[in-house]
């Protein structure tokens, strides 16, 4: 089985748990629609990785793994589209949930999505109570206060923004929590792997800064220039294209040399390396056009 059907699987196998006995019917379809299509699947693909990386000794406490963290990022978009937030039309290409099934339902889309995550982790319990318990641990710590996702969003009402805590908890806290939940599955100390998670995640908020000053709402899937209309902190307004593409660079460069020594590093330097190359030749080749 190829990664990302495993990724895929396991995703939807959480969302039929969420689905069971006799739910209302546009919530359970609210729930897949806001799950499905994935695109890259980063987030559990990086969790994964580094699973393997480290022995993959216990399949199904990775994939429990992987799944309740994606279902906490789906959450994060469901909300962070919805008209207090971003007021966003599209997302993935298609209509945002509040707008394809009403705001109230993507309040509970989000909602019971965040539940559902935390449901499939302690259902793995049966596998290593230990594991599940630090893995619960872990999320939690990345989603909520002081430094996680809810923490992100919370900079965002503030009169002055404090933007490397923002980057950290807005973008890097579920990078953070891929790399060490991967290590945690594979029955591994989290702490070593803290490092690269923080790196990913400050590369990819680099980028995707990039991609919201450079991009159009068609190529991004999303509104675009989201930042701007909304006075967020942002690294192209901070450091320009050229300062924002070269901080990428040197970030990635970076995340390779902080992974931690494990029988699959090879690897995973090179799943790193690929996921570098992902991101720059789509901003050099964009920012090009534009200047």
């Amino acid at each position: 089985m190829g990664l990302q059907t495993r990724i895929n699987s396991a995703v939807e196998a959480a969302i039929r748990i969420g689905q069971g006995g006799t739910p209302p019917a546009k919530l359970k379809d609210a729930l897949h629609y806001a799950c499905t299509p994935g695109g890259a699947r980063i987030r559990p693909t990086i969790l994964m990785s580094v699973a393997m990386a480290c022995s993959d000794d216990s399949p199904k406490m990775a994939d429990a793994a992987a799944a309740a963290l994606e279902l906490i990022h789906c959450a994060s978009l469901v909300h962070d589209d919805l008209p207090c937030f971003d007021d966003a039309d599209i997302r993935r290409g298609k209509p945002s949930v509040h707008r394809a099934y009403s705001e109230p339902l993507a309040v509970l889309t989000g909602d019971s999505l965040i539940i559902l995550a935390f449901e499939v982790l302690a259902m793995a319990a049966e596998h290593s109570p230990d594991r599940a318990v630090r893995l619960i641990r872990t999320l939690t710590r990345q989603s909520g206060m002081p430094h996680g996702i809810c923490a992100g969003q919370g900079w965002e009402s503030e009169a002055k923004i404090d933007l490397s805590a923002y980057h950290k908890s807005k973008t890097g806290a579920l990078f953070i929590a891929a790399t060490q939940m991967g290590a945690i599955a594979a029955g591994q100390d989290e702490e070593p792997w803290f490092e690269l998670g923080a790196r990913i995640g400050e590369a990819f908020q680099v980028a995707d800064d990039l991609r919201d000053a450079l991009y159009d709402a068609e190529t991004l899937g999303k509104p675009a220039g989201q930042d701007e209309v909304h006075g967020r902190p942002n690294a192209v307004l901070a450091l320009g294209i050229d300062g924002a593409t070269k901080r990428l660079k040197d970030i990635l460069g970076g995340a390779i040399a902080s992974i931690p020594s494990c029988p699959g590093e090879a690897k995973l330097a090179e799943m790193v390396r690929l996921q570098s190359e992902a991101i720059m030749p789509v901003v050099k080749a964009r920012s090009t056009k534009v200047i």
